[in-house]
């Protein structure tokens, strides 16, 4: 009799939609794993499993990044948060360019 304690494998289907998710997330593995509970490592060696059948969702480019409207208080330094869960501050009254450049600079991947 097997162990109680002993966890279920996940089978293939499950992996195959959880790494499709993850690539359409714009998140980095540890957060994607993180927030569904699920160990990097299993997922890291059912991606090779898959990649190696040919069975892996075919990878997309990430979308480009989207701006929200923003209001500006004179005085107060300014965030803003990546999709990744970086968060850049800085100056009110910046460069809007300069600020341009260091968000697609840090793009999607977390520092």
């Amino acid at each position: 009799m097997p162990p109680l304690n002993r966890r279920a494998r996940k089978p293939e289907p499950f992996w195959l939609d959880l790494i499709t998710r993850w690539k359409t997330s714009g998140q980095s593995v540890a957060a994607f794993c993180a927030a569904r509970g699920v160990s990097q490592a299993s997922f890291y060696a059912w991606r090779k499993r898959l990649n190696s059948r040919g069975k892996a969702p075919i990878a997309s480019a990430p979308p480009p990044p989207s701006f929200a409207a923003v209001r500006v208080v004179p005085g107060l330094p300014v965030e803003v948060v990546l999709p990744t869960g970086v968060v850049i501050r800085v100056p009110a009254g910046s460069d809007p360019a300069a600020v341009a450049r260091l968000v697609a600079a840090l793009g999607g991947e977390p520092c």
